[in-house]
């Protein structure tokens, strides 16, 4: 059995010491971009390999390409695979605030073109309440080729651009609803969202740190789709990270084929000629 989109802390449990899989640790705080290393070096779940959100996890910025840019995908390739991450293996990615984070290496795998990988539900905070192991060990792997097979899920600030005349696809901001309206914006320098997209704030996704159950997403987002097929839809955030909270939960409600506007609001608004709505 492979898990391509949740798995929770019981079934994990019965997999750690299973050399076909491999479990990856994402935690990160915005407002203290160390803090996910010093949280690894307390405590891990065994076998865990620490994940970066900007160093491993993105590319580097320049001004006009957002506040998290794709990382270069063979780059990546190469990093998993010094991990021990091949074709055939179970990869388990989570954090310790809902996925938030862990989300963009789901993403980024899947995007590169392995398929076998899983949110753990609940994030650490359940492996902890449960009392499973953690350790302070760093794992060390034989490395392994990572066979790279990038999927054409990336949409570009060009084709938002040019979707505004089109309307080729339906975009959805990931977003809590204040800052899609423009207001409380503290992370980028312009508040706003890209003209006719719809907003699905990524955290009404999860209840009580959980996923919600599958019917009740797949019936929030065939409402906010209003008709629109999931492979006409694109989503977006602040940076390309939170979306992929929505893609995940559009995968979790049978609502596959989604893309990522990877660059995102931050990225959007770096040129002051692109339209801004409120």
């Amino acid at each position: 059995m492979t898990f391509n989109t949740l798995i929770s802390c019981e079934e994990l449990a019965q997999h750690l010491d299973d050399p076909a899989w491999r479990i990856f640790d994402c935690r990160h705080m915005l407002s203290d971009v160390g803090y996910g290393e010093k949280a690894y070096a307390e405590g891990h779940l065994p076998g865990a390999v620490f994940m970066h959100l900007d160093r491993d996890l993105s590319g580097p910025m320049n001004g006009r390409n957002g506040r998290h840019p794709l990382p270069d995908a063979r780059l990546l390739a190469g990093k998993m695979g010094a991990s021990g991450v091949g074709r055939q293996t179970q990869v388990v990615v989570y954090d310790d605030d809902g996925g938030m984070y862990a989300v963009r290496l789901w993403w980024l795998l899947r995007w590169m073109g392995h398929d076998h990988v899983a949110v753990l539900d609940g994030s650490i905070r359940q492996w902890r309440s449960q009392g499973l192991p953690l350790t302070t060990d760093v794992p060390n792997y034989a490395p392994v080729d990572f066979q790279l097979e990038l999927r054409d899920w990336v949409v570009t600030s060009d084709q938002v651009e040019a979707n505004l005349k089109t309307n080729d696809f339906c975009l959805i901001d990931a977003r809590g609803p204040d800052r899609f309206r423009g207001e409380n914006e503290t992370m980028d320098p312009v508040g706003g969202h890209v003209p006719d997209a719809r907003n699905r704030f990524f955290r009404d996704n999860l209840d009580a740190g959980f996923f919600r159950p599958a019917a009740e997403l797949r019936q929030e987002y065939l409402g906010v789709l209003a008709g629109v097929e999931p492979s006409q839809v694109v989503m977006y955030c602040g940076s390309g990270v939170t979306a992929c909270h929505n893609l995940l939960a559009m995968e979790i409600a049978g609502l596959p084929g989604a893309r990522l506007y990877a660059g995102s609001w931050s990225e959007w608004c770096s040129d002051p000629l692109r339209p801004v709505a409120h």
